[in-house]
């Protein structure tokens, strides 16, 4: 018998374009509710989906005090009934955790969510997920590199952009994602074009 209420884990199917949105922080209140660290500052797609997806903390849980009971499994799946911005966290409740211990037994877990479920991004707005990886060229043609992860500074976006060079170090660009320097995103070519010189 699986150690919380729902379905088995070895029944949830993983989704296939599943994105990590976030991590548990801790549990909230006595009924149940979890504390959420958005990995956005706009954390819409946490509020997307009615099913969140946990993967354990990627480094070791801490070890129970002697006597304890062992930690459960940690669900593969939460149906998500309630969640509301609170501060820079996010909180929610789902149907498997009826009280704070259960809450509290999530701590460190990831969160993932289907990208299928994300809110339609507005006309020149993109997620970050979908920039990562894409193909950078200045408007010249010449490659700068693929997109490896956004910088957030404040007032915009960067671009870590990273190029092979043979025979020697990986080369790392940080391009303002702004329209100064981006002339368009085509992900569909999987391909951005910036005002950028190779000797930037």
């Amino acid at each position: 018998m699986s150690a919380w209420p729902g379905a088995a884990d070895d029944e949830v199917a993983w989704p296939h374009d599943a994105v990590e949105v976030g991590r548990i922080v801790d549990a909230w209140g006595v009924k149940g509710w979890i504390k959420v660290q958005p990995y956005s500052a706009d954390p819409q797609a946490l509020f997307s989906s009615r099913r969140w997806f946990l993967q354990p903390p990627s480094g070791p849980r801490p070890a129970a005090k002697p006597g304890a009971p062992a930690a459960a499994p940690i669900p593969r799946l939460l149906k998500i009934t309630q969640a509301r911005e609170h501060g820079d966290w996010v909180v929610a409740c789902a149907q498997e955790l009826p009280d704070r211990t259960a809450a509290e037994a999530l701590k460190g877990a990831r969160v993932f969510v289907s990208r299928a479920s994300f809110p339609t991004a507005a006309q020149d707005e993109y997620y970050w997920v979908d920039l990562i990886g894409l193909e950078v060229v200045n408007r010249e043609g010449a490659p700068l590199g693929r997109v490896t992860d956004l910088l957030d500074t404040g007032p915009h976006c960067v671009l870590r952009v990273q190029a092979e060079v043979p025979g020697g170090e990986a080369i790392e660009r940080l391009i303002p994602f702004v329209s100064a320097y981006i002339d368009s995103v085509d992900l569909a070519a999987r391909r951005i074009v910036a005002d950028w010189g190779l000797d930037y």
